[in-house]
């Protein structure tokens, strides 16, 4: 369909969003290592590979990523190959460092990987598996809202323009019947594109009314006071979407099928192990949080915002062609074309070779 004036100063403006965040952050920051992920005597690499670049952000629901590399599950997969980490702040900053070829393999919400894959005509990466589903929810100020209806004429935070939480907020709002300008966040609700870092200080100083966010920024508002009003997952089909995925370079794909399926089989381990031991696995992720940020989270923040998280290794293909959908009608992006964007085939030969059943891609894998 054509574009719009008002829609392409948006997509203008999320092009520009990578640019804007590697300036600040270059491509990411190098995670630290736990010793147990020390190569194994007589180990030999995948693929004559002397590494494989990993990375995901420094947030719970990223937990596949904190989990496996706090545990040394993805070194024991690569044997001689070095897993190598590095953390991220924005989806934009770790989809430029994938196109730049600085990691080869990350953890990434819906939104930024179909940007991604659309901005480059589909070439430069593929969804090869799914990390975690919800943690998201809508937290708010129990003095100034009380009821869902209340949100309207409220100042309402997202992460960022365009983000996954920030498109699902503006289609409630839609559902609503309430209407805002979504580049401008102005309307029936002001939408604050606020980093998470800040969110709960502007919460705290009463600048925010509440805040559309994933976890731990949710359970960080309500330890500010802030009282959940809604959980996303609540919208969903069995209460499942997806939040994380696993994406790959096509080129690193065609060229190392191996170290690929390396990695998918240390996330399949992983994912097992953490809804094996819950409370382990809780205390591994805080550990390599730690590690990474120099900062654990306190129980009252991590215990909630864990037991939100459900961890996967199904994508959820259907729900992230909802959420592209979503950001349509929200005038955030052109209808796009998302034949193409997952090869699941590497994980389900894991999955068969573990006894669990086949992922689906609904519709949208590599034909």
């Amino acid at each position: 369909m054509p574009a719009t004036p008002a829609l392409r100063r948006t997509l203008a403006v999320m092009a520009a969003l990578p640019l804007l965040t590697l300036a600040a952050c270059g491509y990411g920051s190098e995670a630290e290592t736990d010793d147990s992920a020390k190569v194994a005597a007589g180990a030999e690499k995948i693929d004559g590979l002397d590494s494989v670049r990993i990375g995901y952000f420094g947030n719970l629901t990223h937990g596949t990523a904190l989990v496996g590399n706090k545990k040394g599950l993805f070194q024991k997969e690569l044997g001689a190959t070095k897993a190598t980490y590095a953390t991220f702040n924005a989806g934009p900053s770790e989809i430029e460092a994938l196109n730049s070829g600085s990691i080869d393999i990350g953890f990434i919400g819906p939104s930024p990987a179909i940007n991604g894959y659309t901005k480059s005509g589909g070439k430069n990466l593929r969804i090869i598996g799914g990390s975690a589903s919800g943690g998201v929810k809508l937290v708010v100020n129990p003095d100034k809202v009380t009821s869902l209806k209340d949100v309207k004429d409220k100042r309402i935070a997202t992460p960022q323009l365009g983000n996954t939480q920030d498109v699902a907020f503006l289609n409630w709002v839609a559902e609503q019947g309430w209407k805002v300008d979504a580049q401008s966040g102005k309307g029936d609700v002001t939408v604050v594109r606020s980093d998470n870092k800040v969110t709960p200080d502007a919460f705290r100083a009463g600048s925010l009314d509440g805040a559309w966010v994933p976890e731990p920024t949710a359970s960080k508002l309500v330890a500010e006071g802030g009282k959940v009003l809604l959980d996303e997952a609540s919208l969903w089909p069995d209460e499942k979407f997806v939040i994380t995925n696993i994406i790959v370079r096509q080129e690193f794909l065609r060229q190392h099928p191996k170290a690929v399926e390396a990695v998918l089989k240390a996330t399949v381990e992983t994912n097992k192990w953490i809804n094996a031991n819950p409370d382990e696995a809780k205390a591994a992720a805080n550990q390599q949080l730690e590690a990474d940020s120099g900062k654990a989270l306190p129980a009252e923040v991590l215990d909630p915002a864990w037991e939100s998280i459900t961890f996967t290794d199904d994508p959820l293909a259907a729900t992230l062609d909802a959420q592209a959908e979503h950001a349509v009608k929200a005038g955030l992006l052109e209808r796009p074309d998302l034949n193409g964007i997952y090869d699941l085939t590497p994980l389900n030969k894991v999955l068969k070779a573990a006894g669990g059943p086949a992922v689906d891609d609904a519709g949208l894998g590599v034909k």
